[in-house]
């Protein structure tokens, strides 16, 4: 991607001529737009918006066209509503749909669809995430409560990536396979894949075994979605904090046949290294020791604090 305004690529989604993509809080106006692209990502069109968003984090398509982007991060936390921005098939105008959580506030950068058509919101926390869905039907001009309707843990793994094991621990992106069999959360070092059964991605996040694919060493990964044959997963990376020059790029990772579910469980939670993963050092697992000494709440803490600060540098951000 060669447009100089795509730096903070923060959510992703793959149309049937290309990509729609959005910049979590750009600090520049015309950042802040949604981004229609080519196959070859050129940016062909823009839909502003009516007011200025606060943090947009990710996007995510239903089942009839209708695009979402998720206004939900929130670093410091201390927003009082978090929002979606929906917008129909060729439309022009984002409408806002303001939200708030029952438990104060969180921090996320992943939404997927259900089968039903309701949002769900997957927190950024270390260990176990929230997922937090609507308890009725979003309202332009109206805020809607959230409620949290599961949990979800990931497997451990030792992927490499710039964060070492706190960018293996927080749920940076989503997306929903086009046959809405499949849904995908994404660290800042891997993917993980989950079958949907009747549409309750719910059951599939808090019940199911994920398939692992490993996404080492991109920058800063935080777009997921899945090619138009849903064979692939596409990932993209911020560049703001990368070398001049840096430019976003699309990746793609084949996905793992869904026979692999069947595999040993042992086999499931504990994927094989990739080589920069078994060459990590020996200073990490000290520093991992540690943090497992100090204990879970210790982890939530330095996970909220140290990534908040690592994600960017940018003033708007911390």
């Amino acid at each position: 991607m060669r447009d100089s305004r795509l730096t903070e690529i923060s959510g992703m989604v793959v149309t049937e001529t290309g990509f729609v993509v959005v910049n979590d809080s750009a600090d520049e106006e015309p950042r802040r737009r949604i981004f229609f692209l080519d196959a070859g990502c050129k940016v062909v069109r823009t839909v502003r918006y009516p007011s200025r968003p606060r943090d947009t984090e990710d996007l995510a398509m239903g089942a009839d066209g209708t695009l979402w982007v998720a206004d939900i991060g929130d670093n410091d936390r201390s927003r009082e509503t978090v929002a979606l921005w929906k917008l129909p098939p060729g439309g022009d105008r984002p409408v806002l749909h303001r939200m708030t959580y029952p438990d104060g506030p969180h921090d996320a950068e992943a939404l997927l669809m259900a089968g039903d058509g309701r949002p769900i919101i997957v927190t950024k926390q270390g260990g176990t995430a929230g997922l937090y869905a609507a308890t009725g039907d979003l309202k332009p001009g109206a805020t809607v409560p959230l409620e949290q309707v599961g949990q979800v843990s990931l497997p451990r793994t030792t992927t490499s990536n710039p964060f070492s094991f706190l960018g293996r621990a927080v749920v940076t992106g989503a997306a929903t396979a086009p046959d809405r069999r499949r849904v995908v959360l994404r660290t800042y070092a891997d993917a993980f894949e989950f079958d949907v059964v009747d549409g309750d991605v719910v059951a599939a996040l808090t019940g199911g075994t994920p398939r692992v694919v490993p996404l080492p060493d991109e920058p800063q990964g935080e777009s997921i979605t899945y090619s138009r044959d849903g064979r692939f997963l596409l990932t993209v990376s911020e560049t703001a904090d990368q070398p001049p020059g840096t430019k976003p790029t699309v990746l793609r990772y084949p996905v793992p046949a869904v026979a692999q579910a069947a595999s040993s469980s042992a086999a499931r939670h504990t994927p094989t290294p990739s080589a920069a993963a078994r060459g990590a050092s020996a200073t990490e697992g000290r520093v991992r020791a540690l943090i497992g000494a100090v204990g879970a709440v210790g982890l939530v803490l330095v996970v909220a604090g140290l990534l908040g600060m690592a994600r960017s540098r940018r003033t708007g951000k911390r």
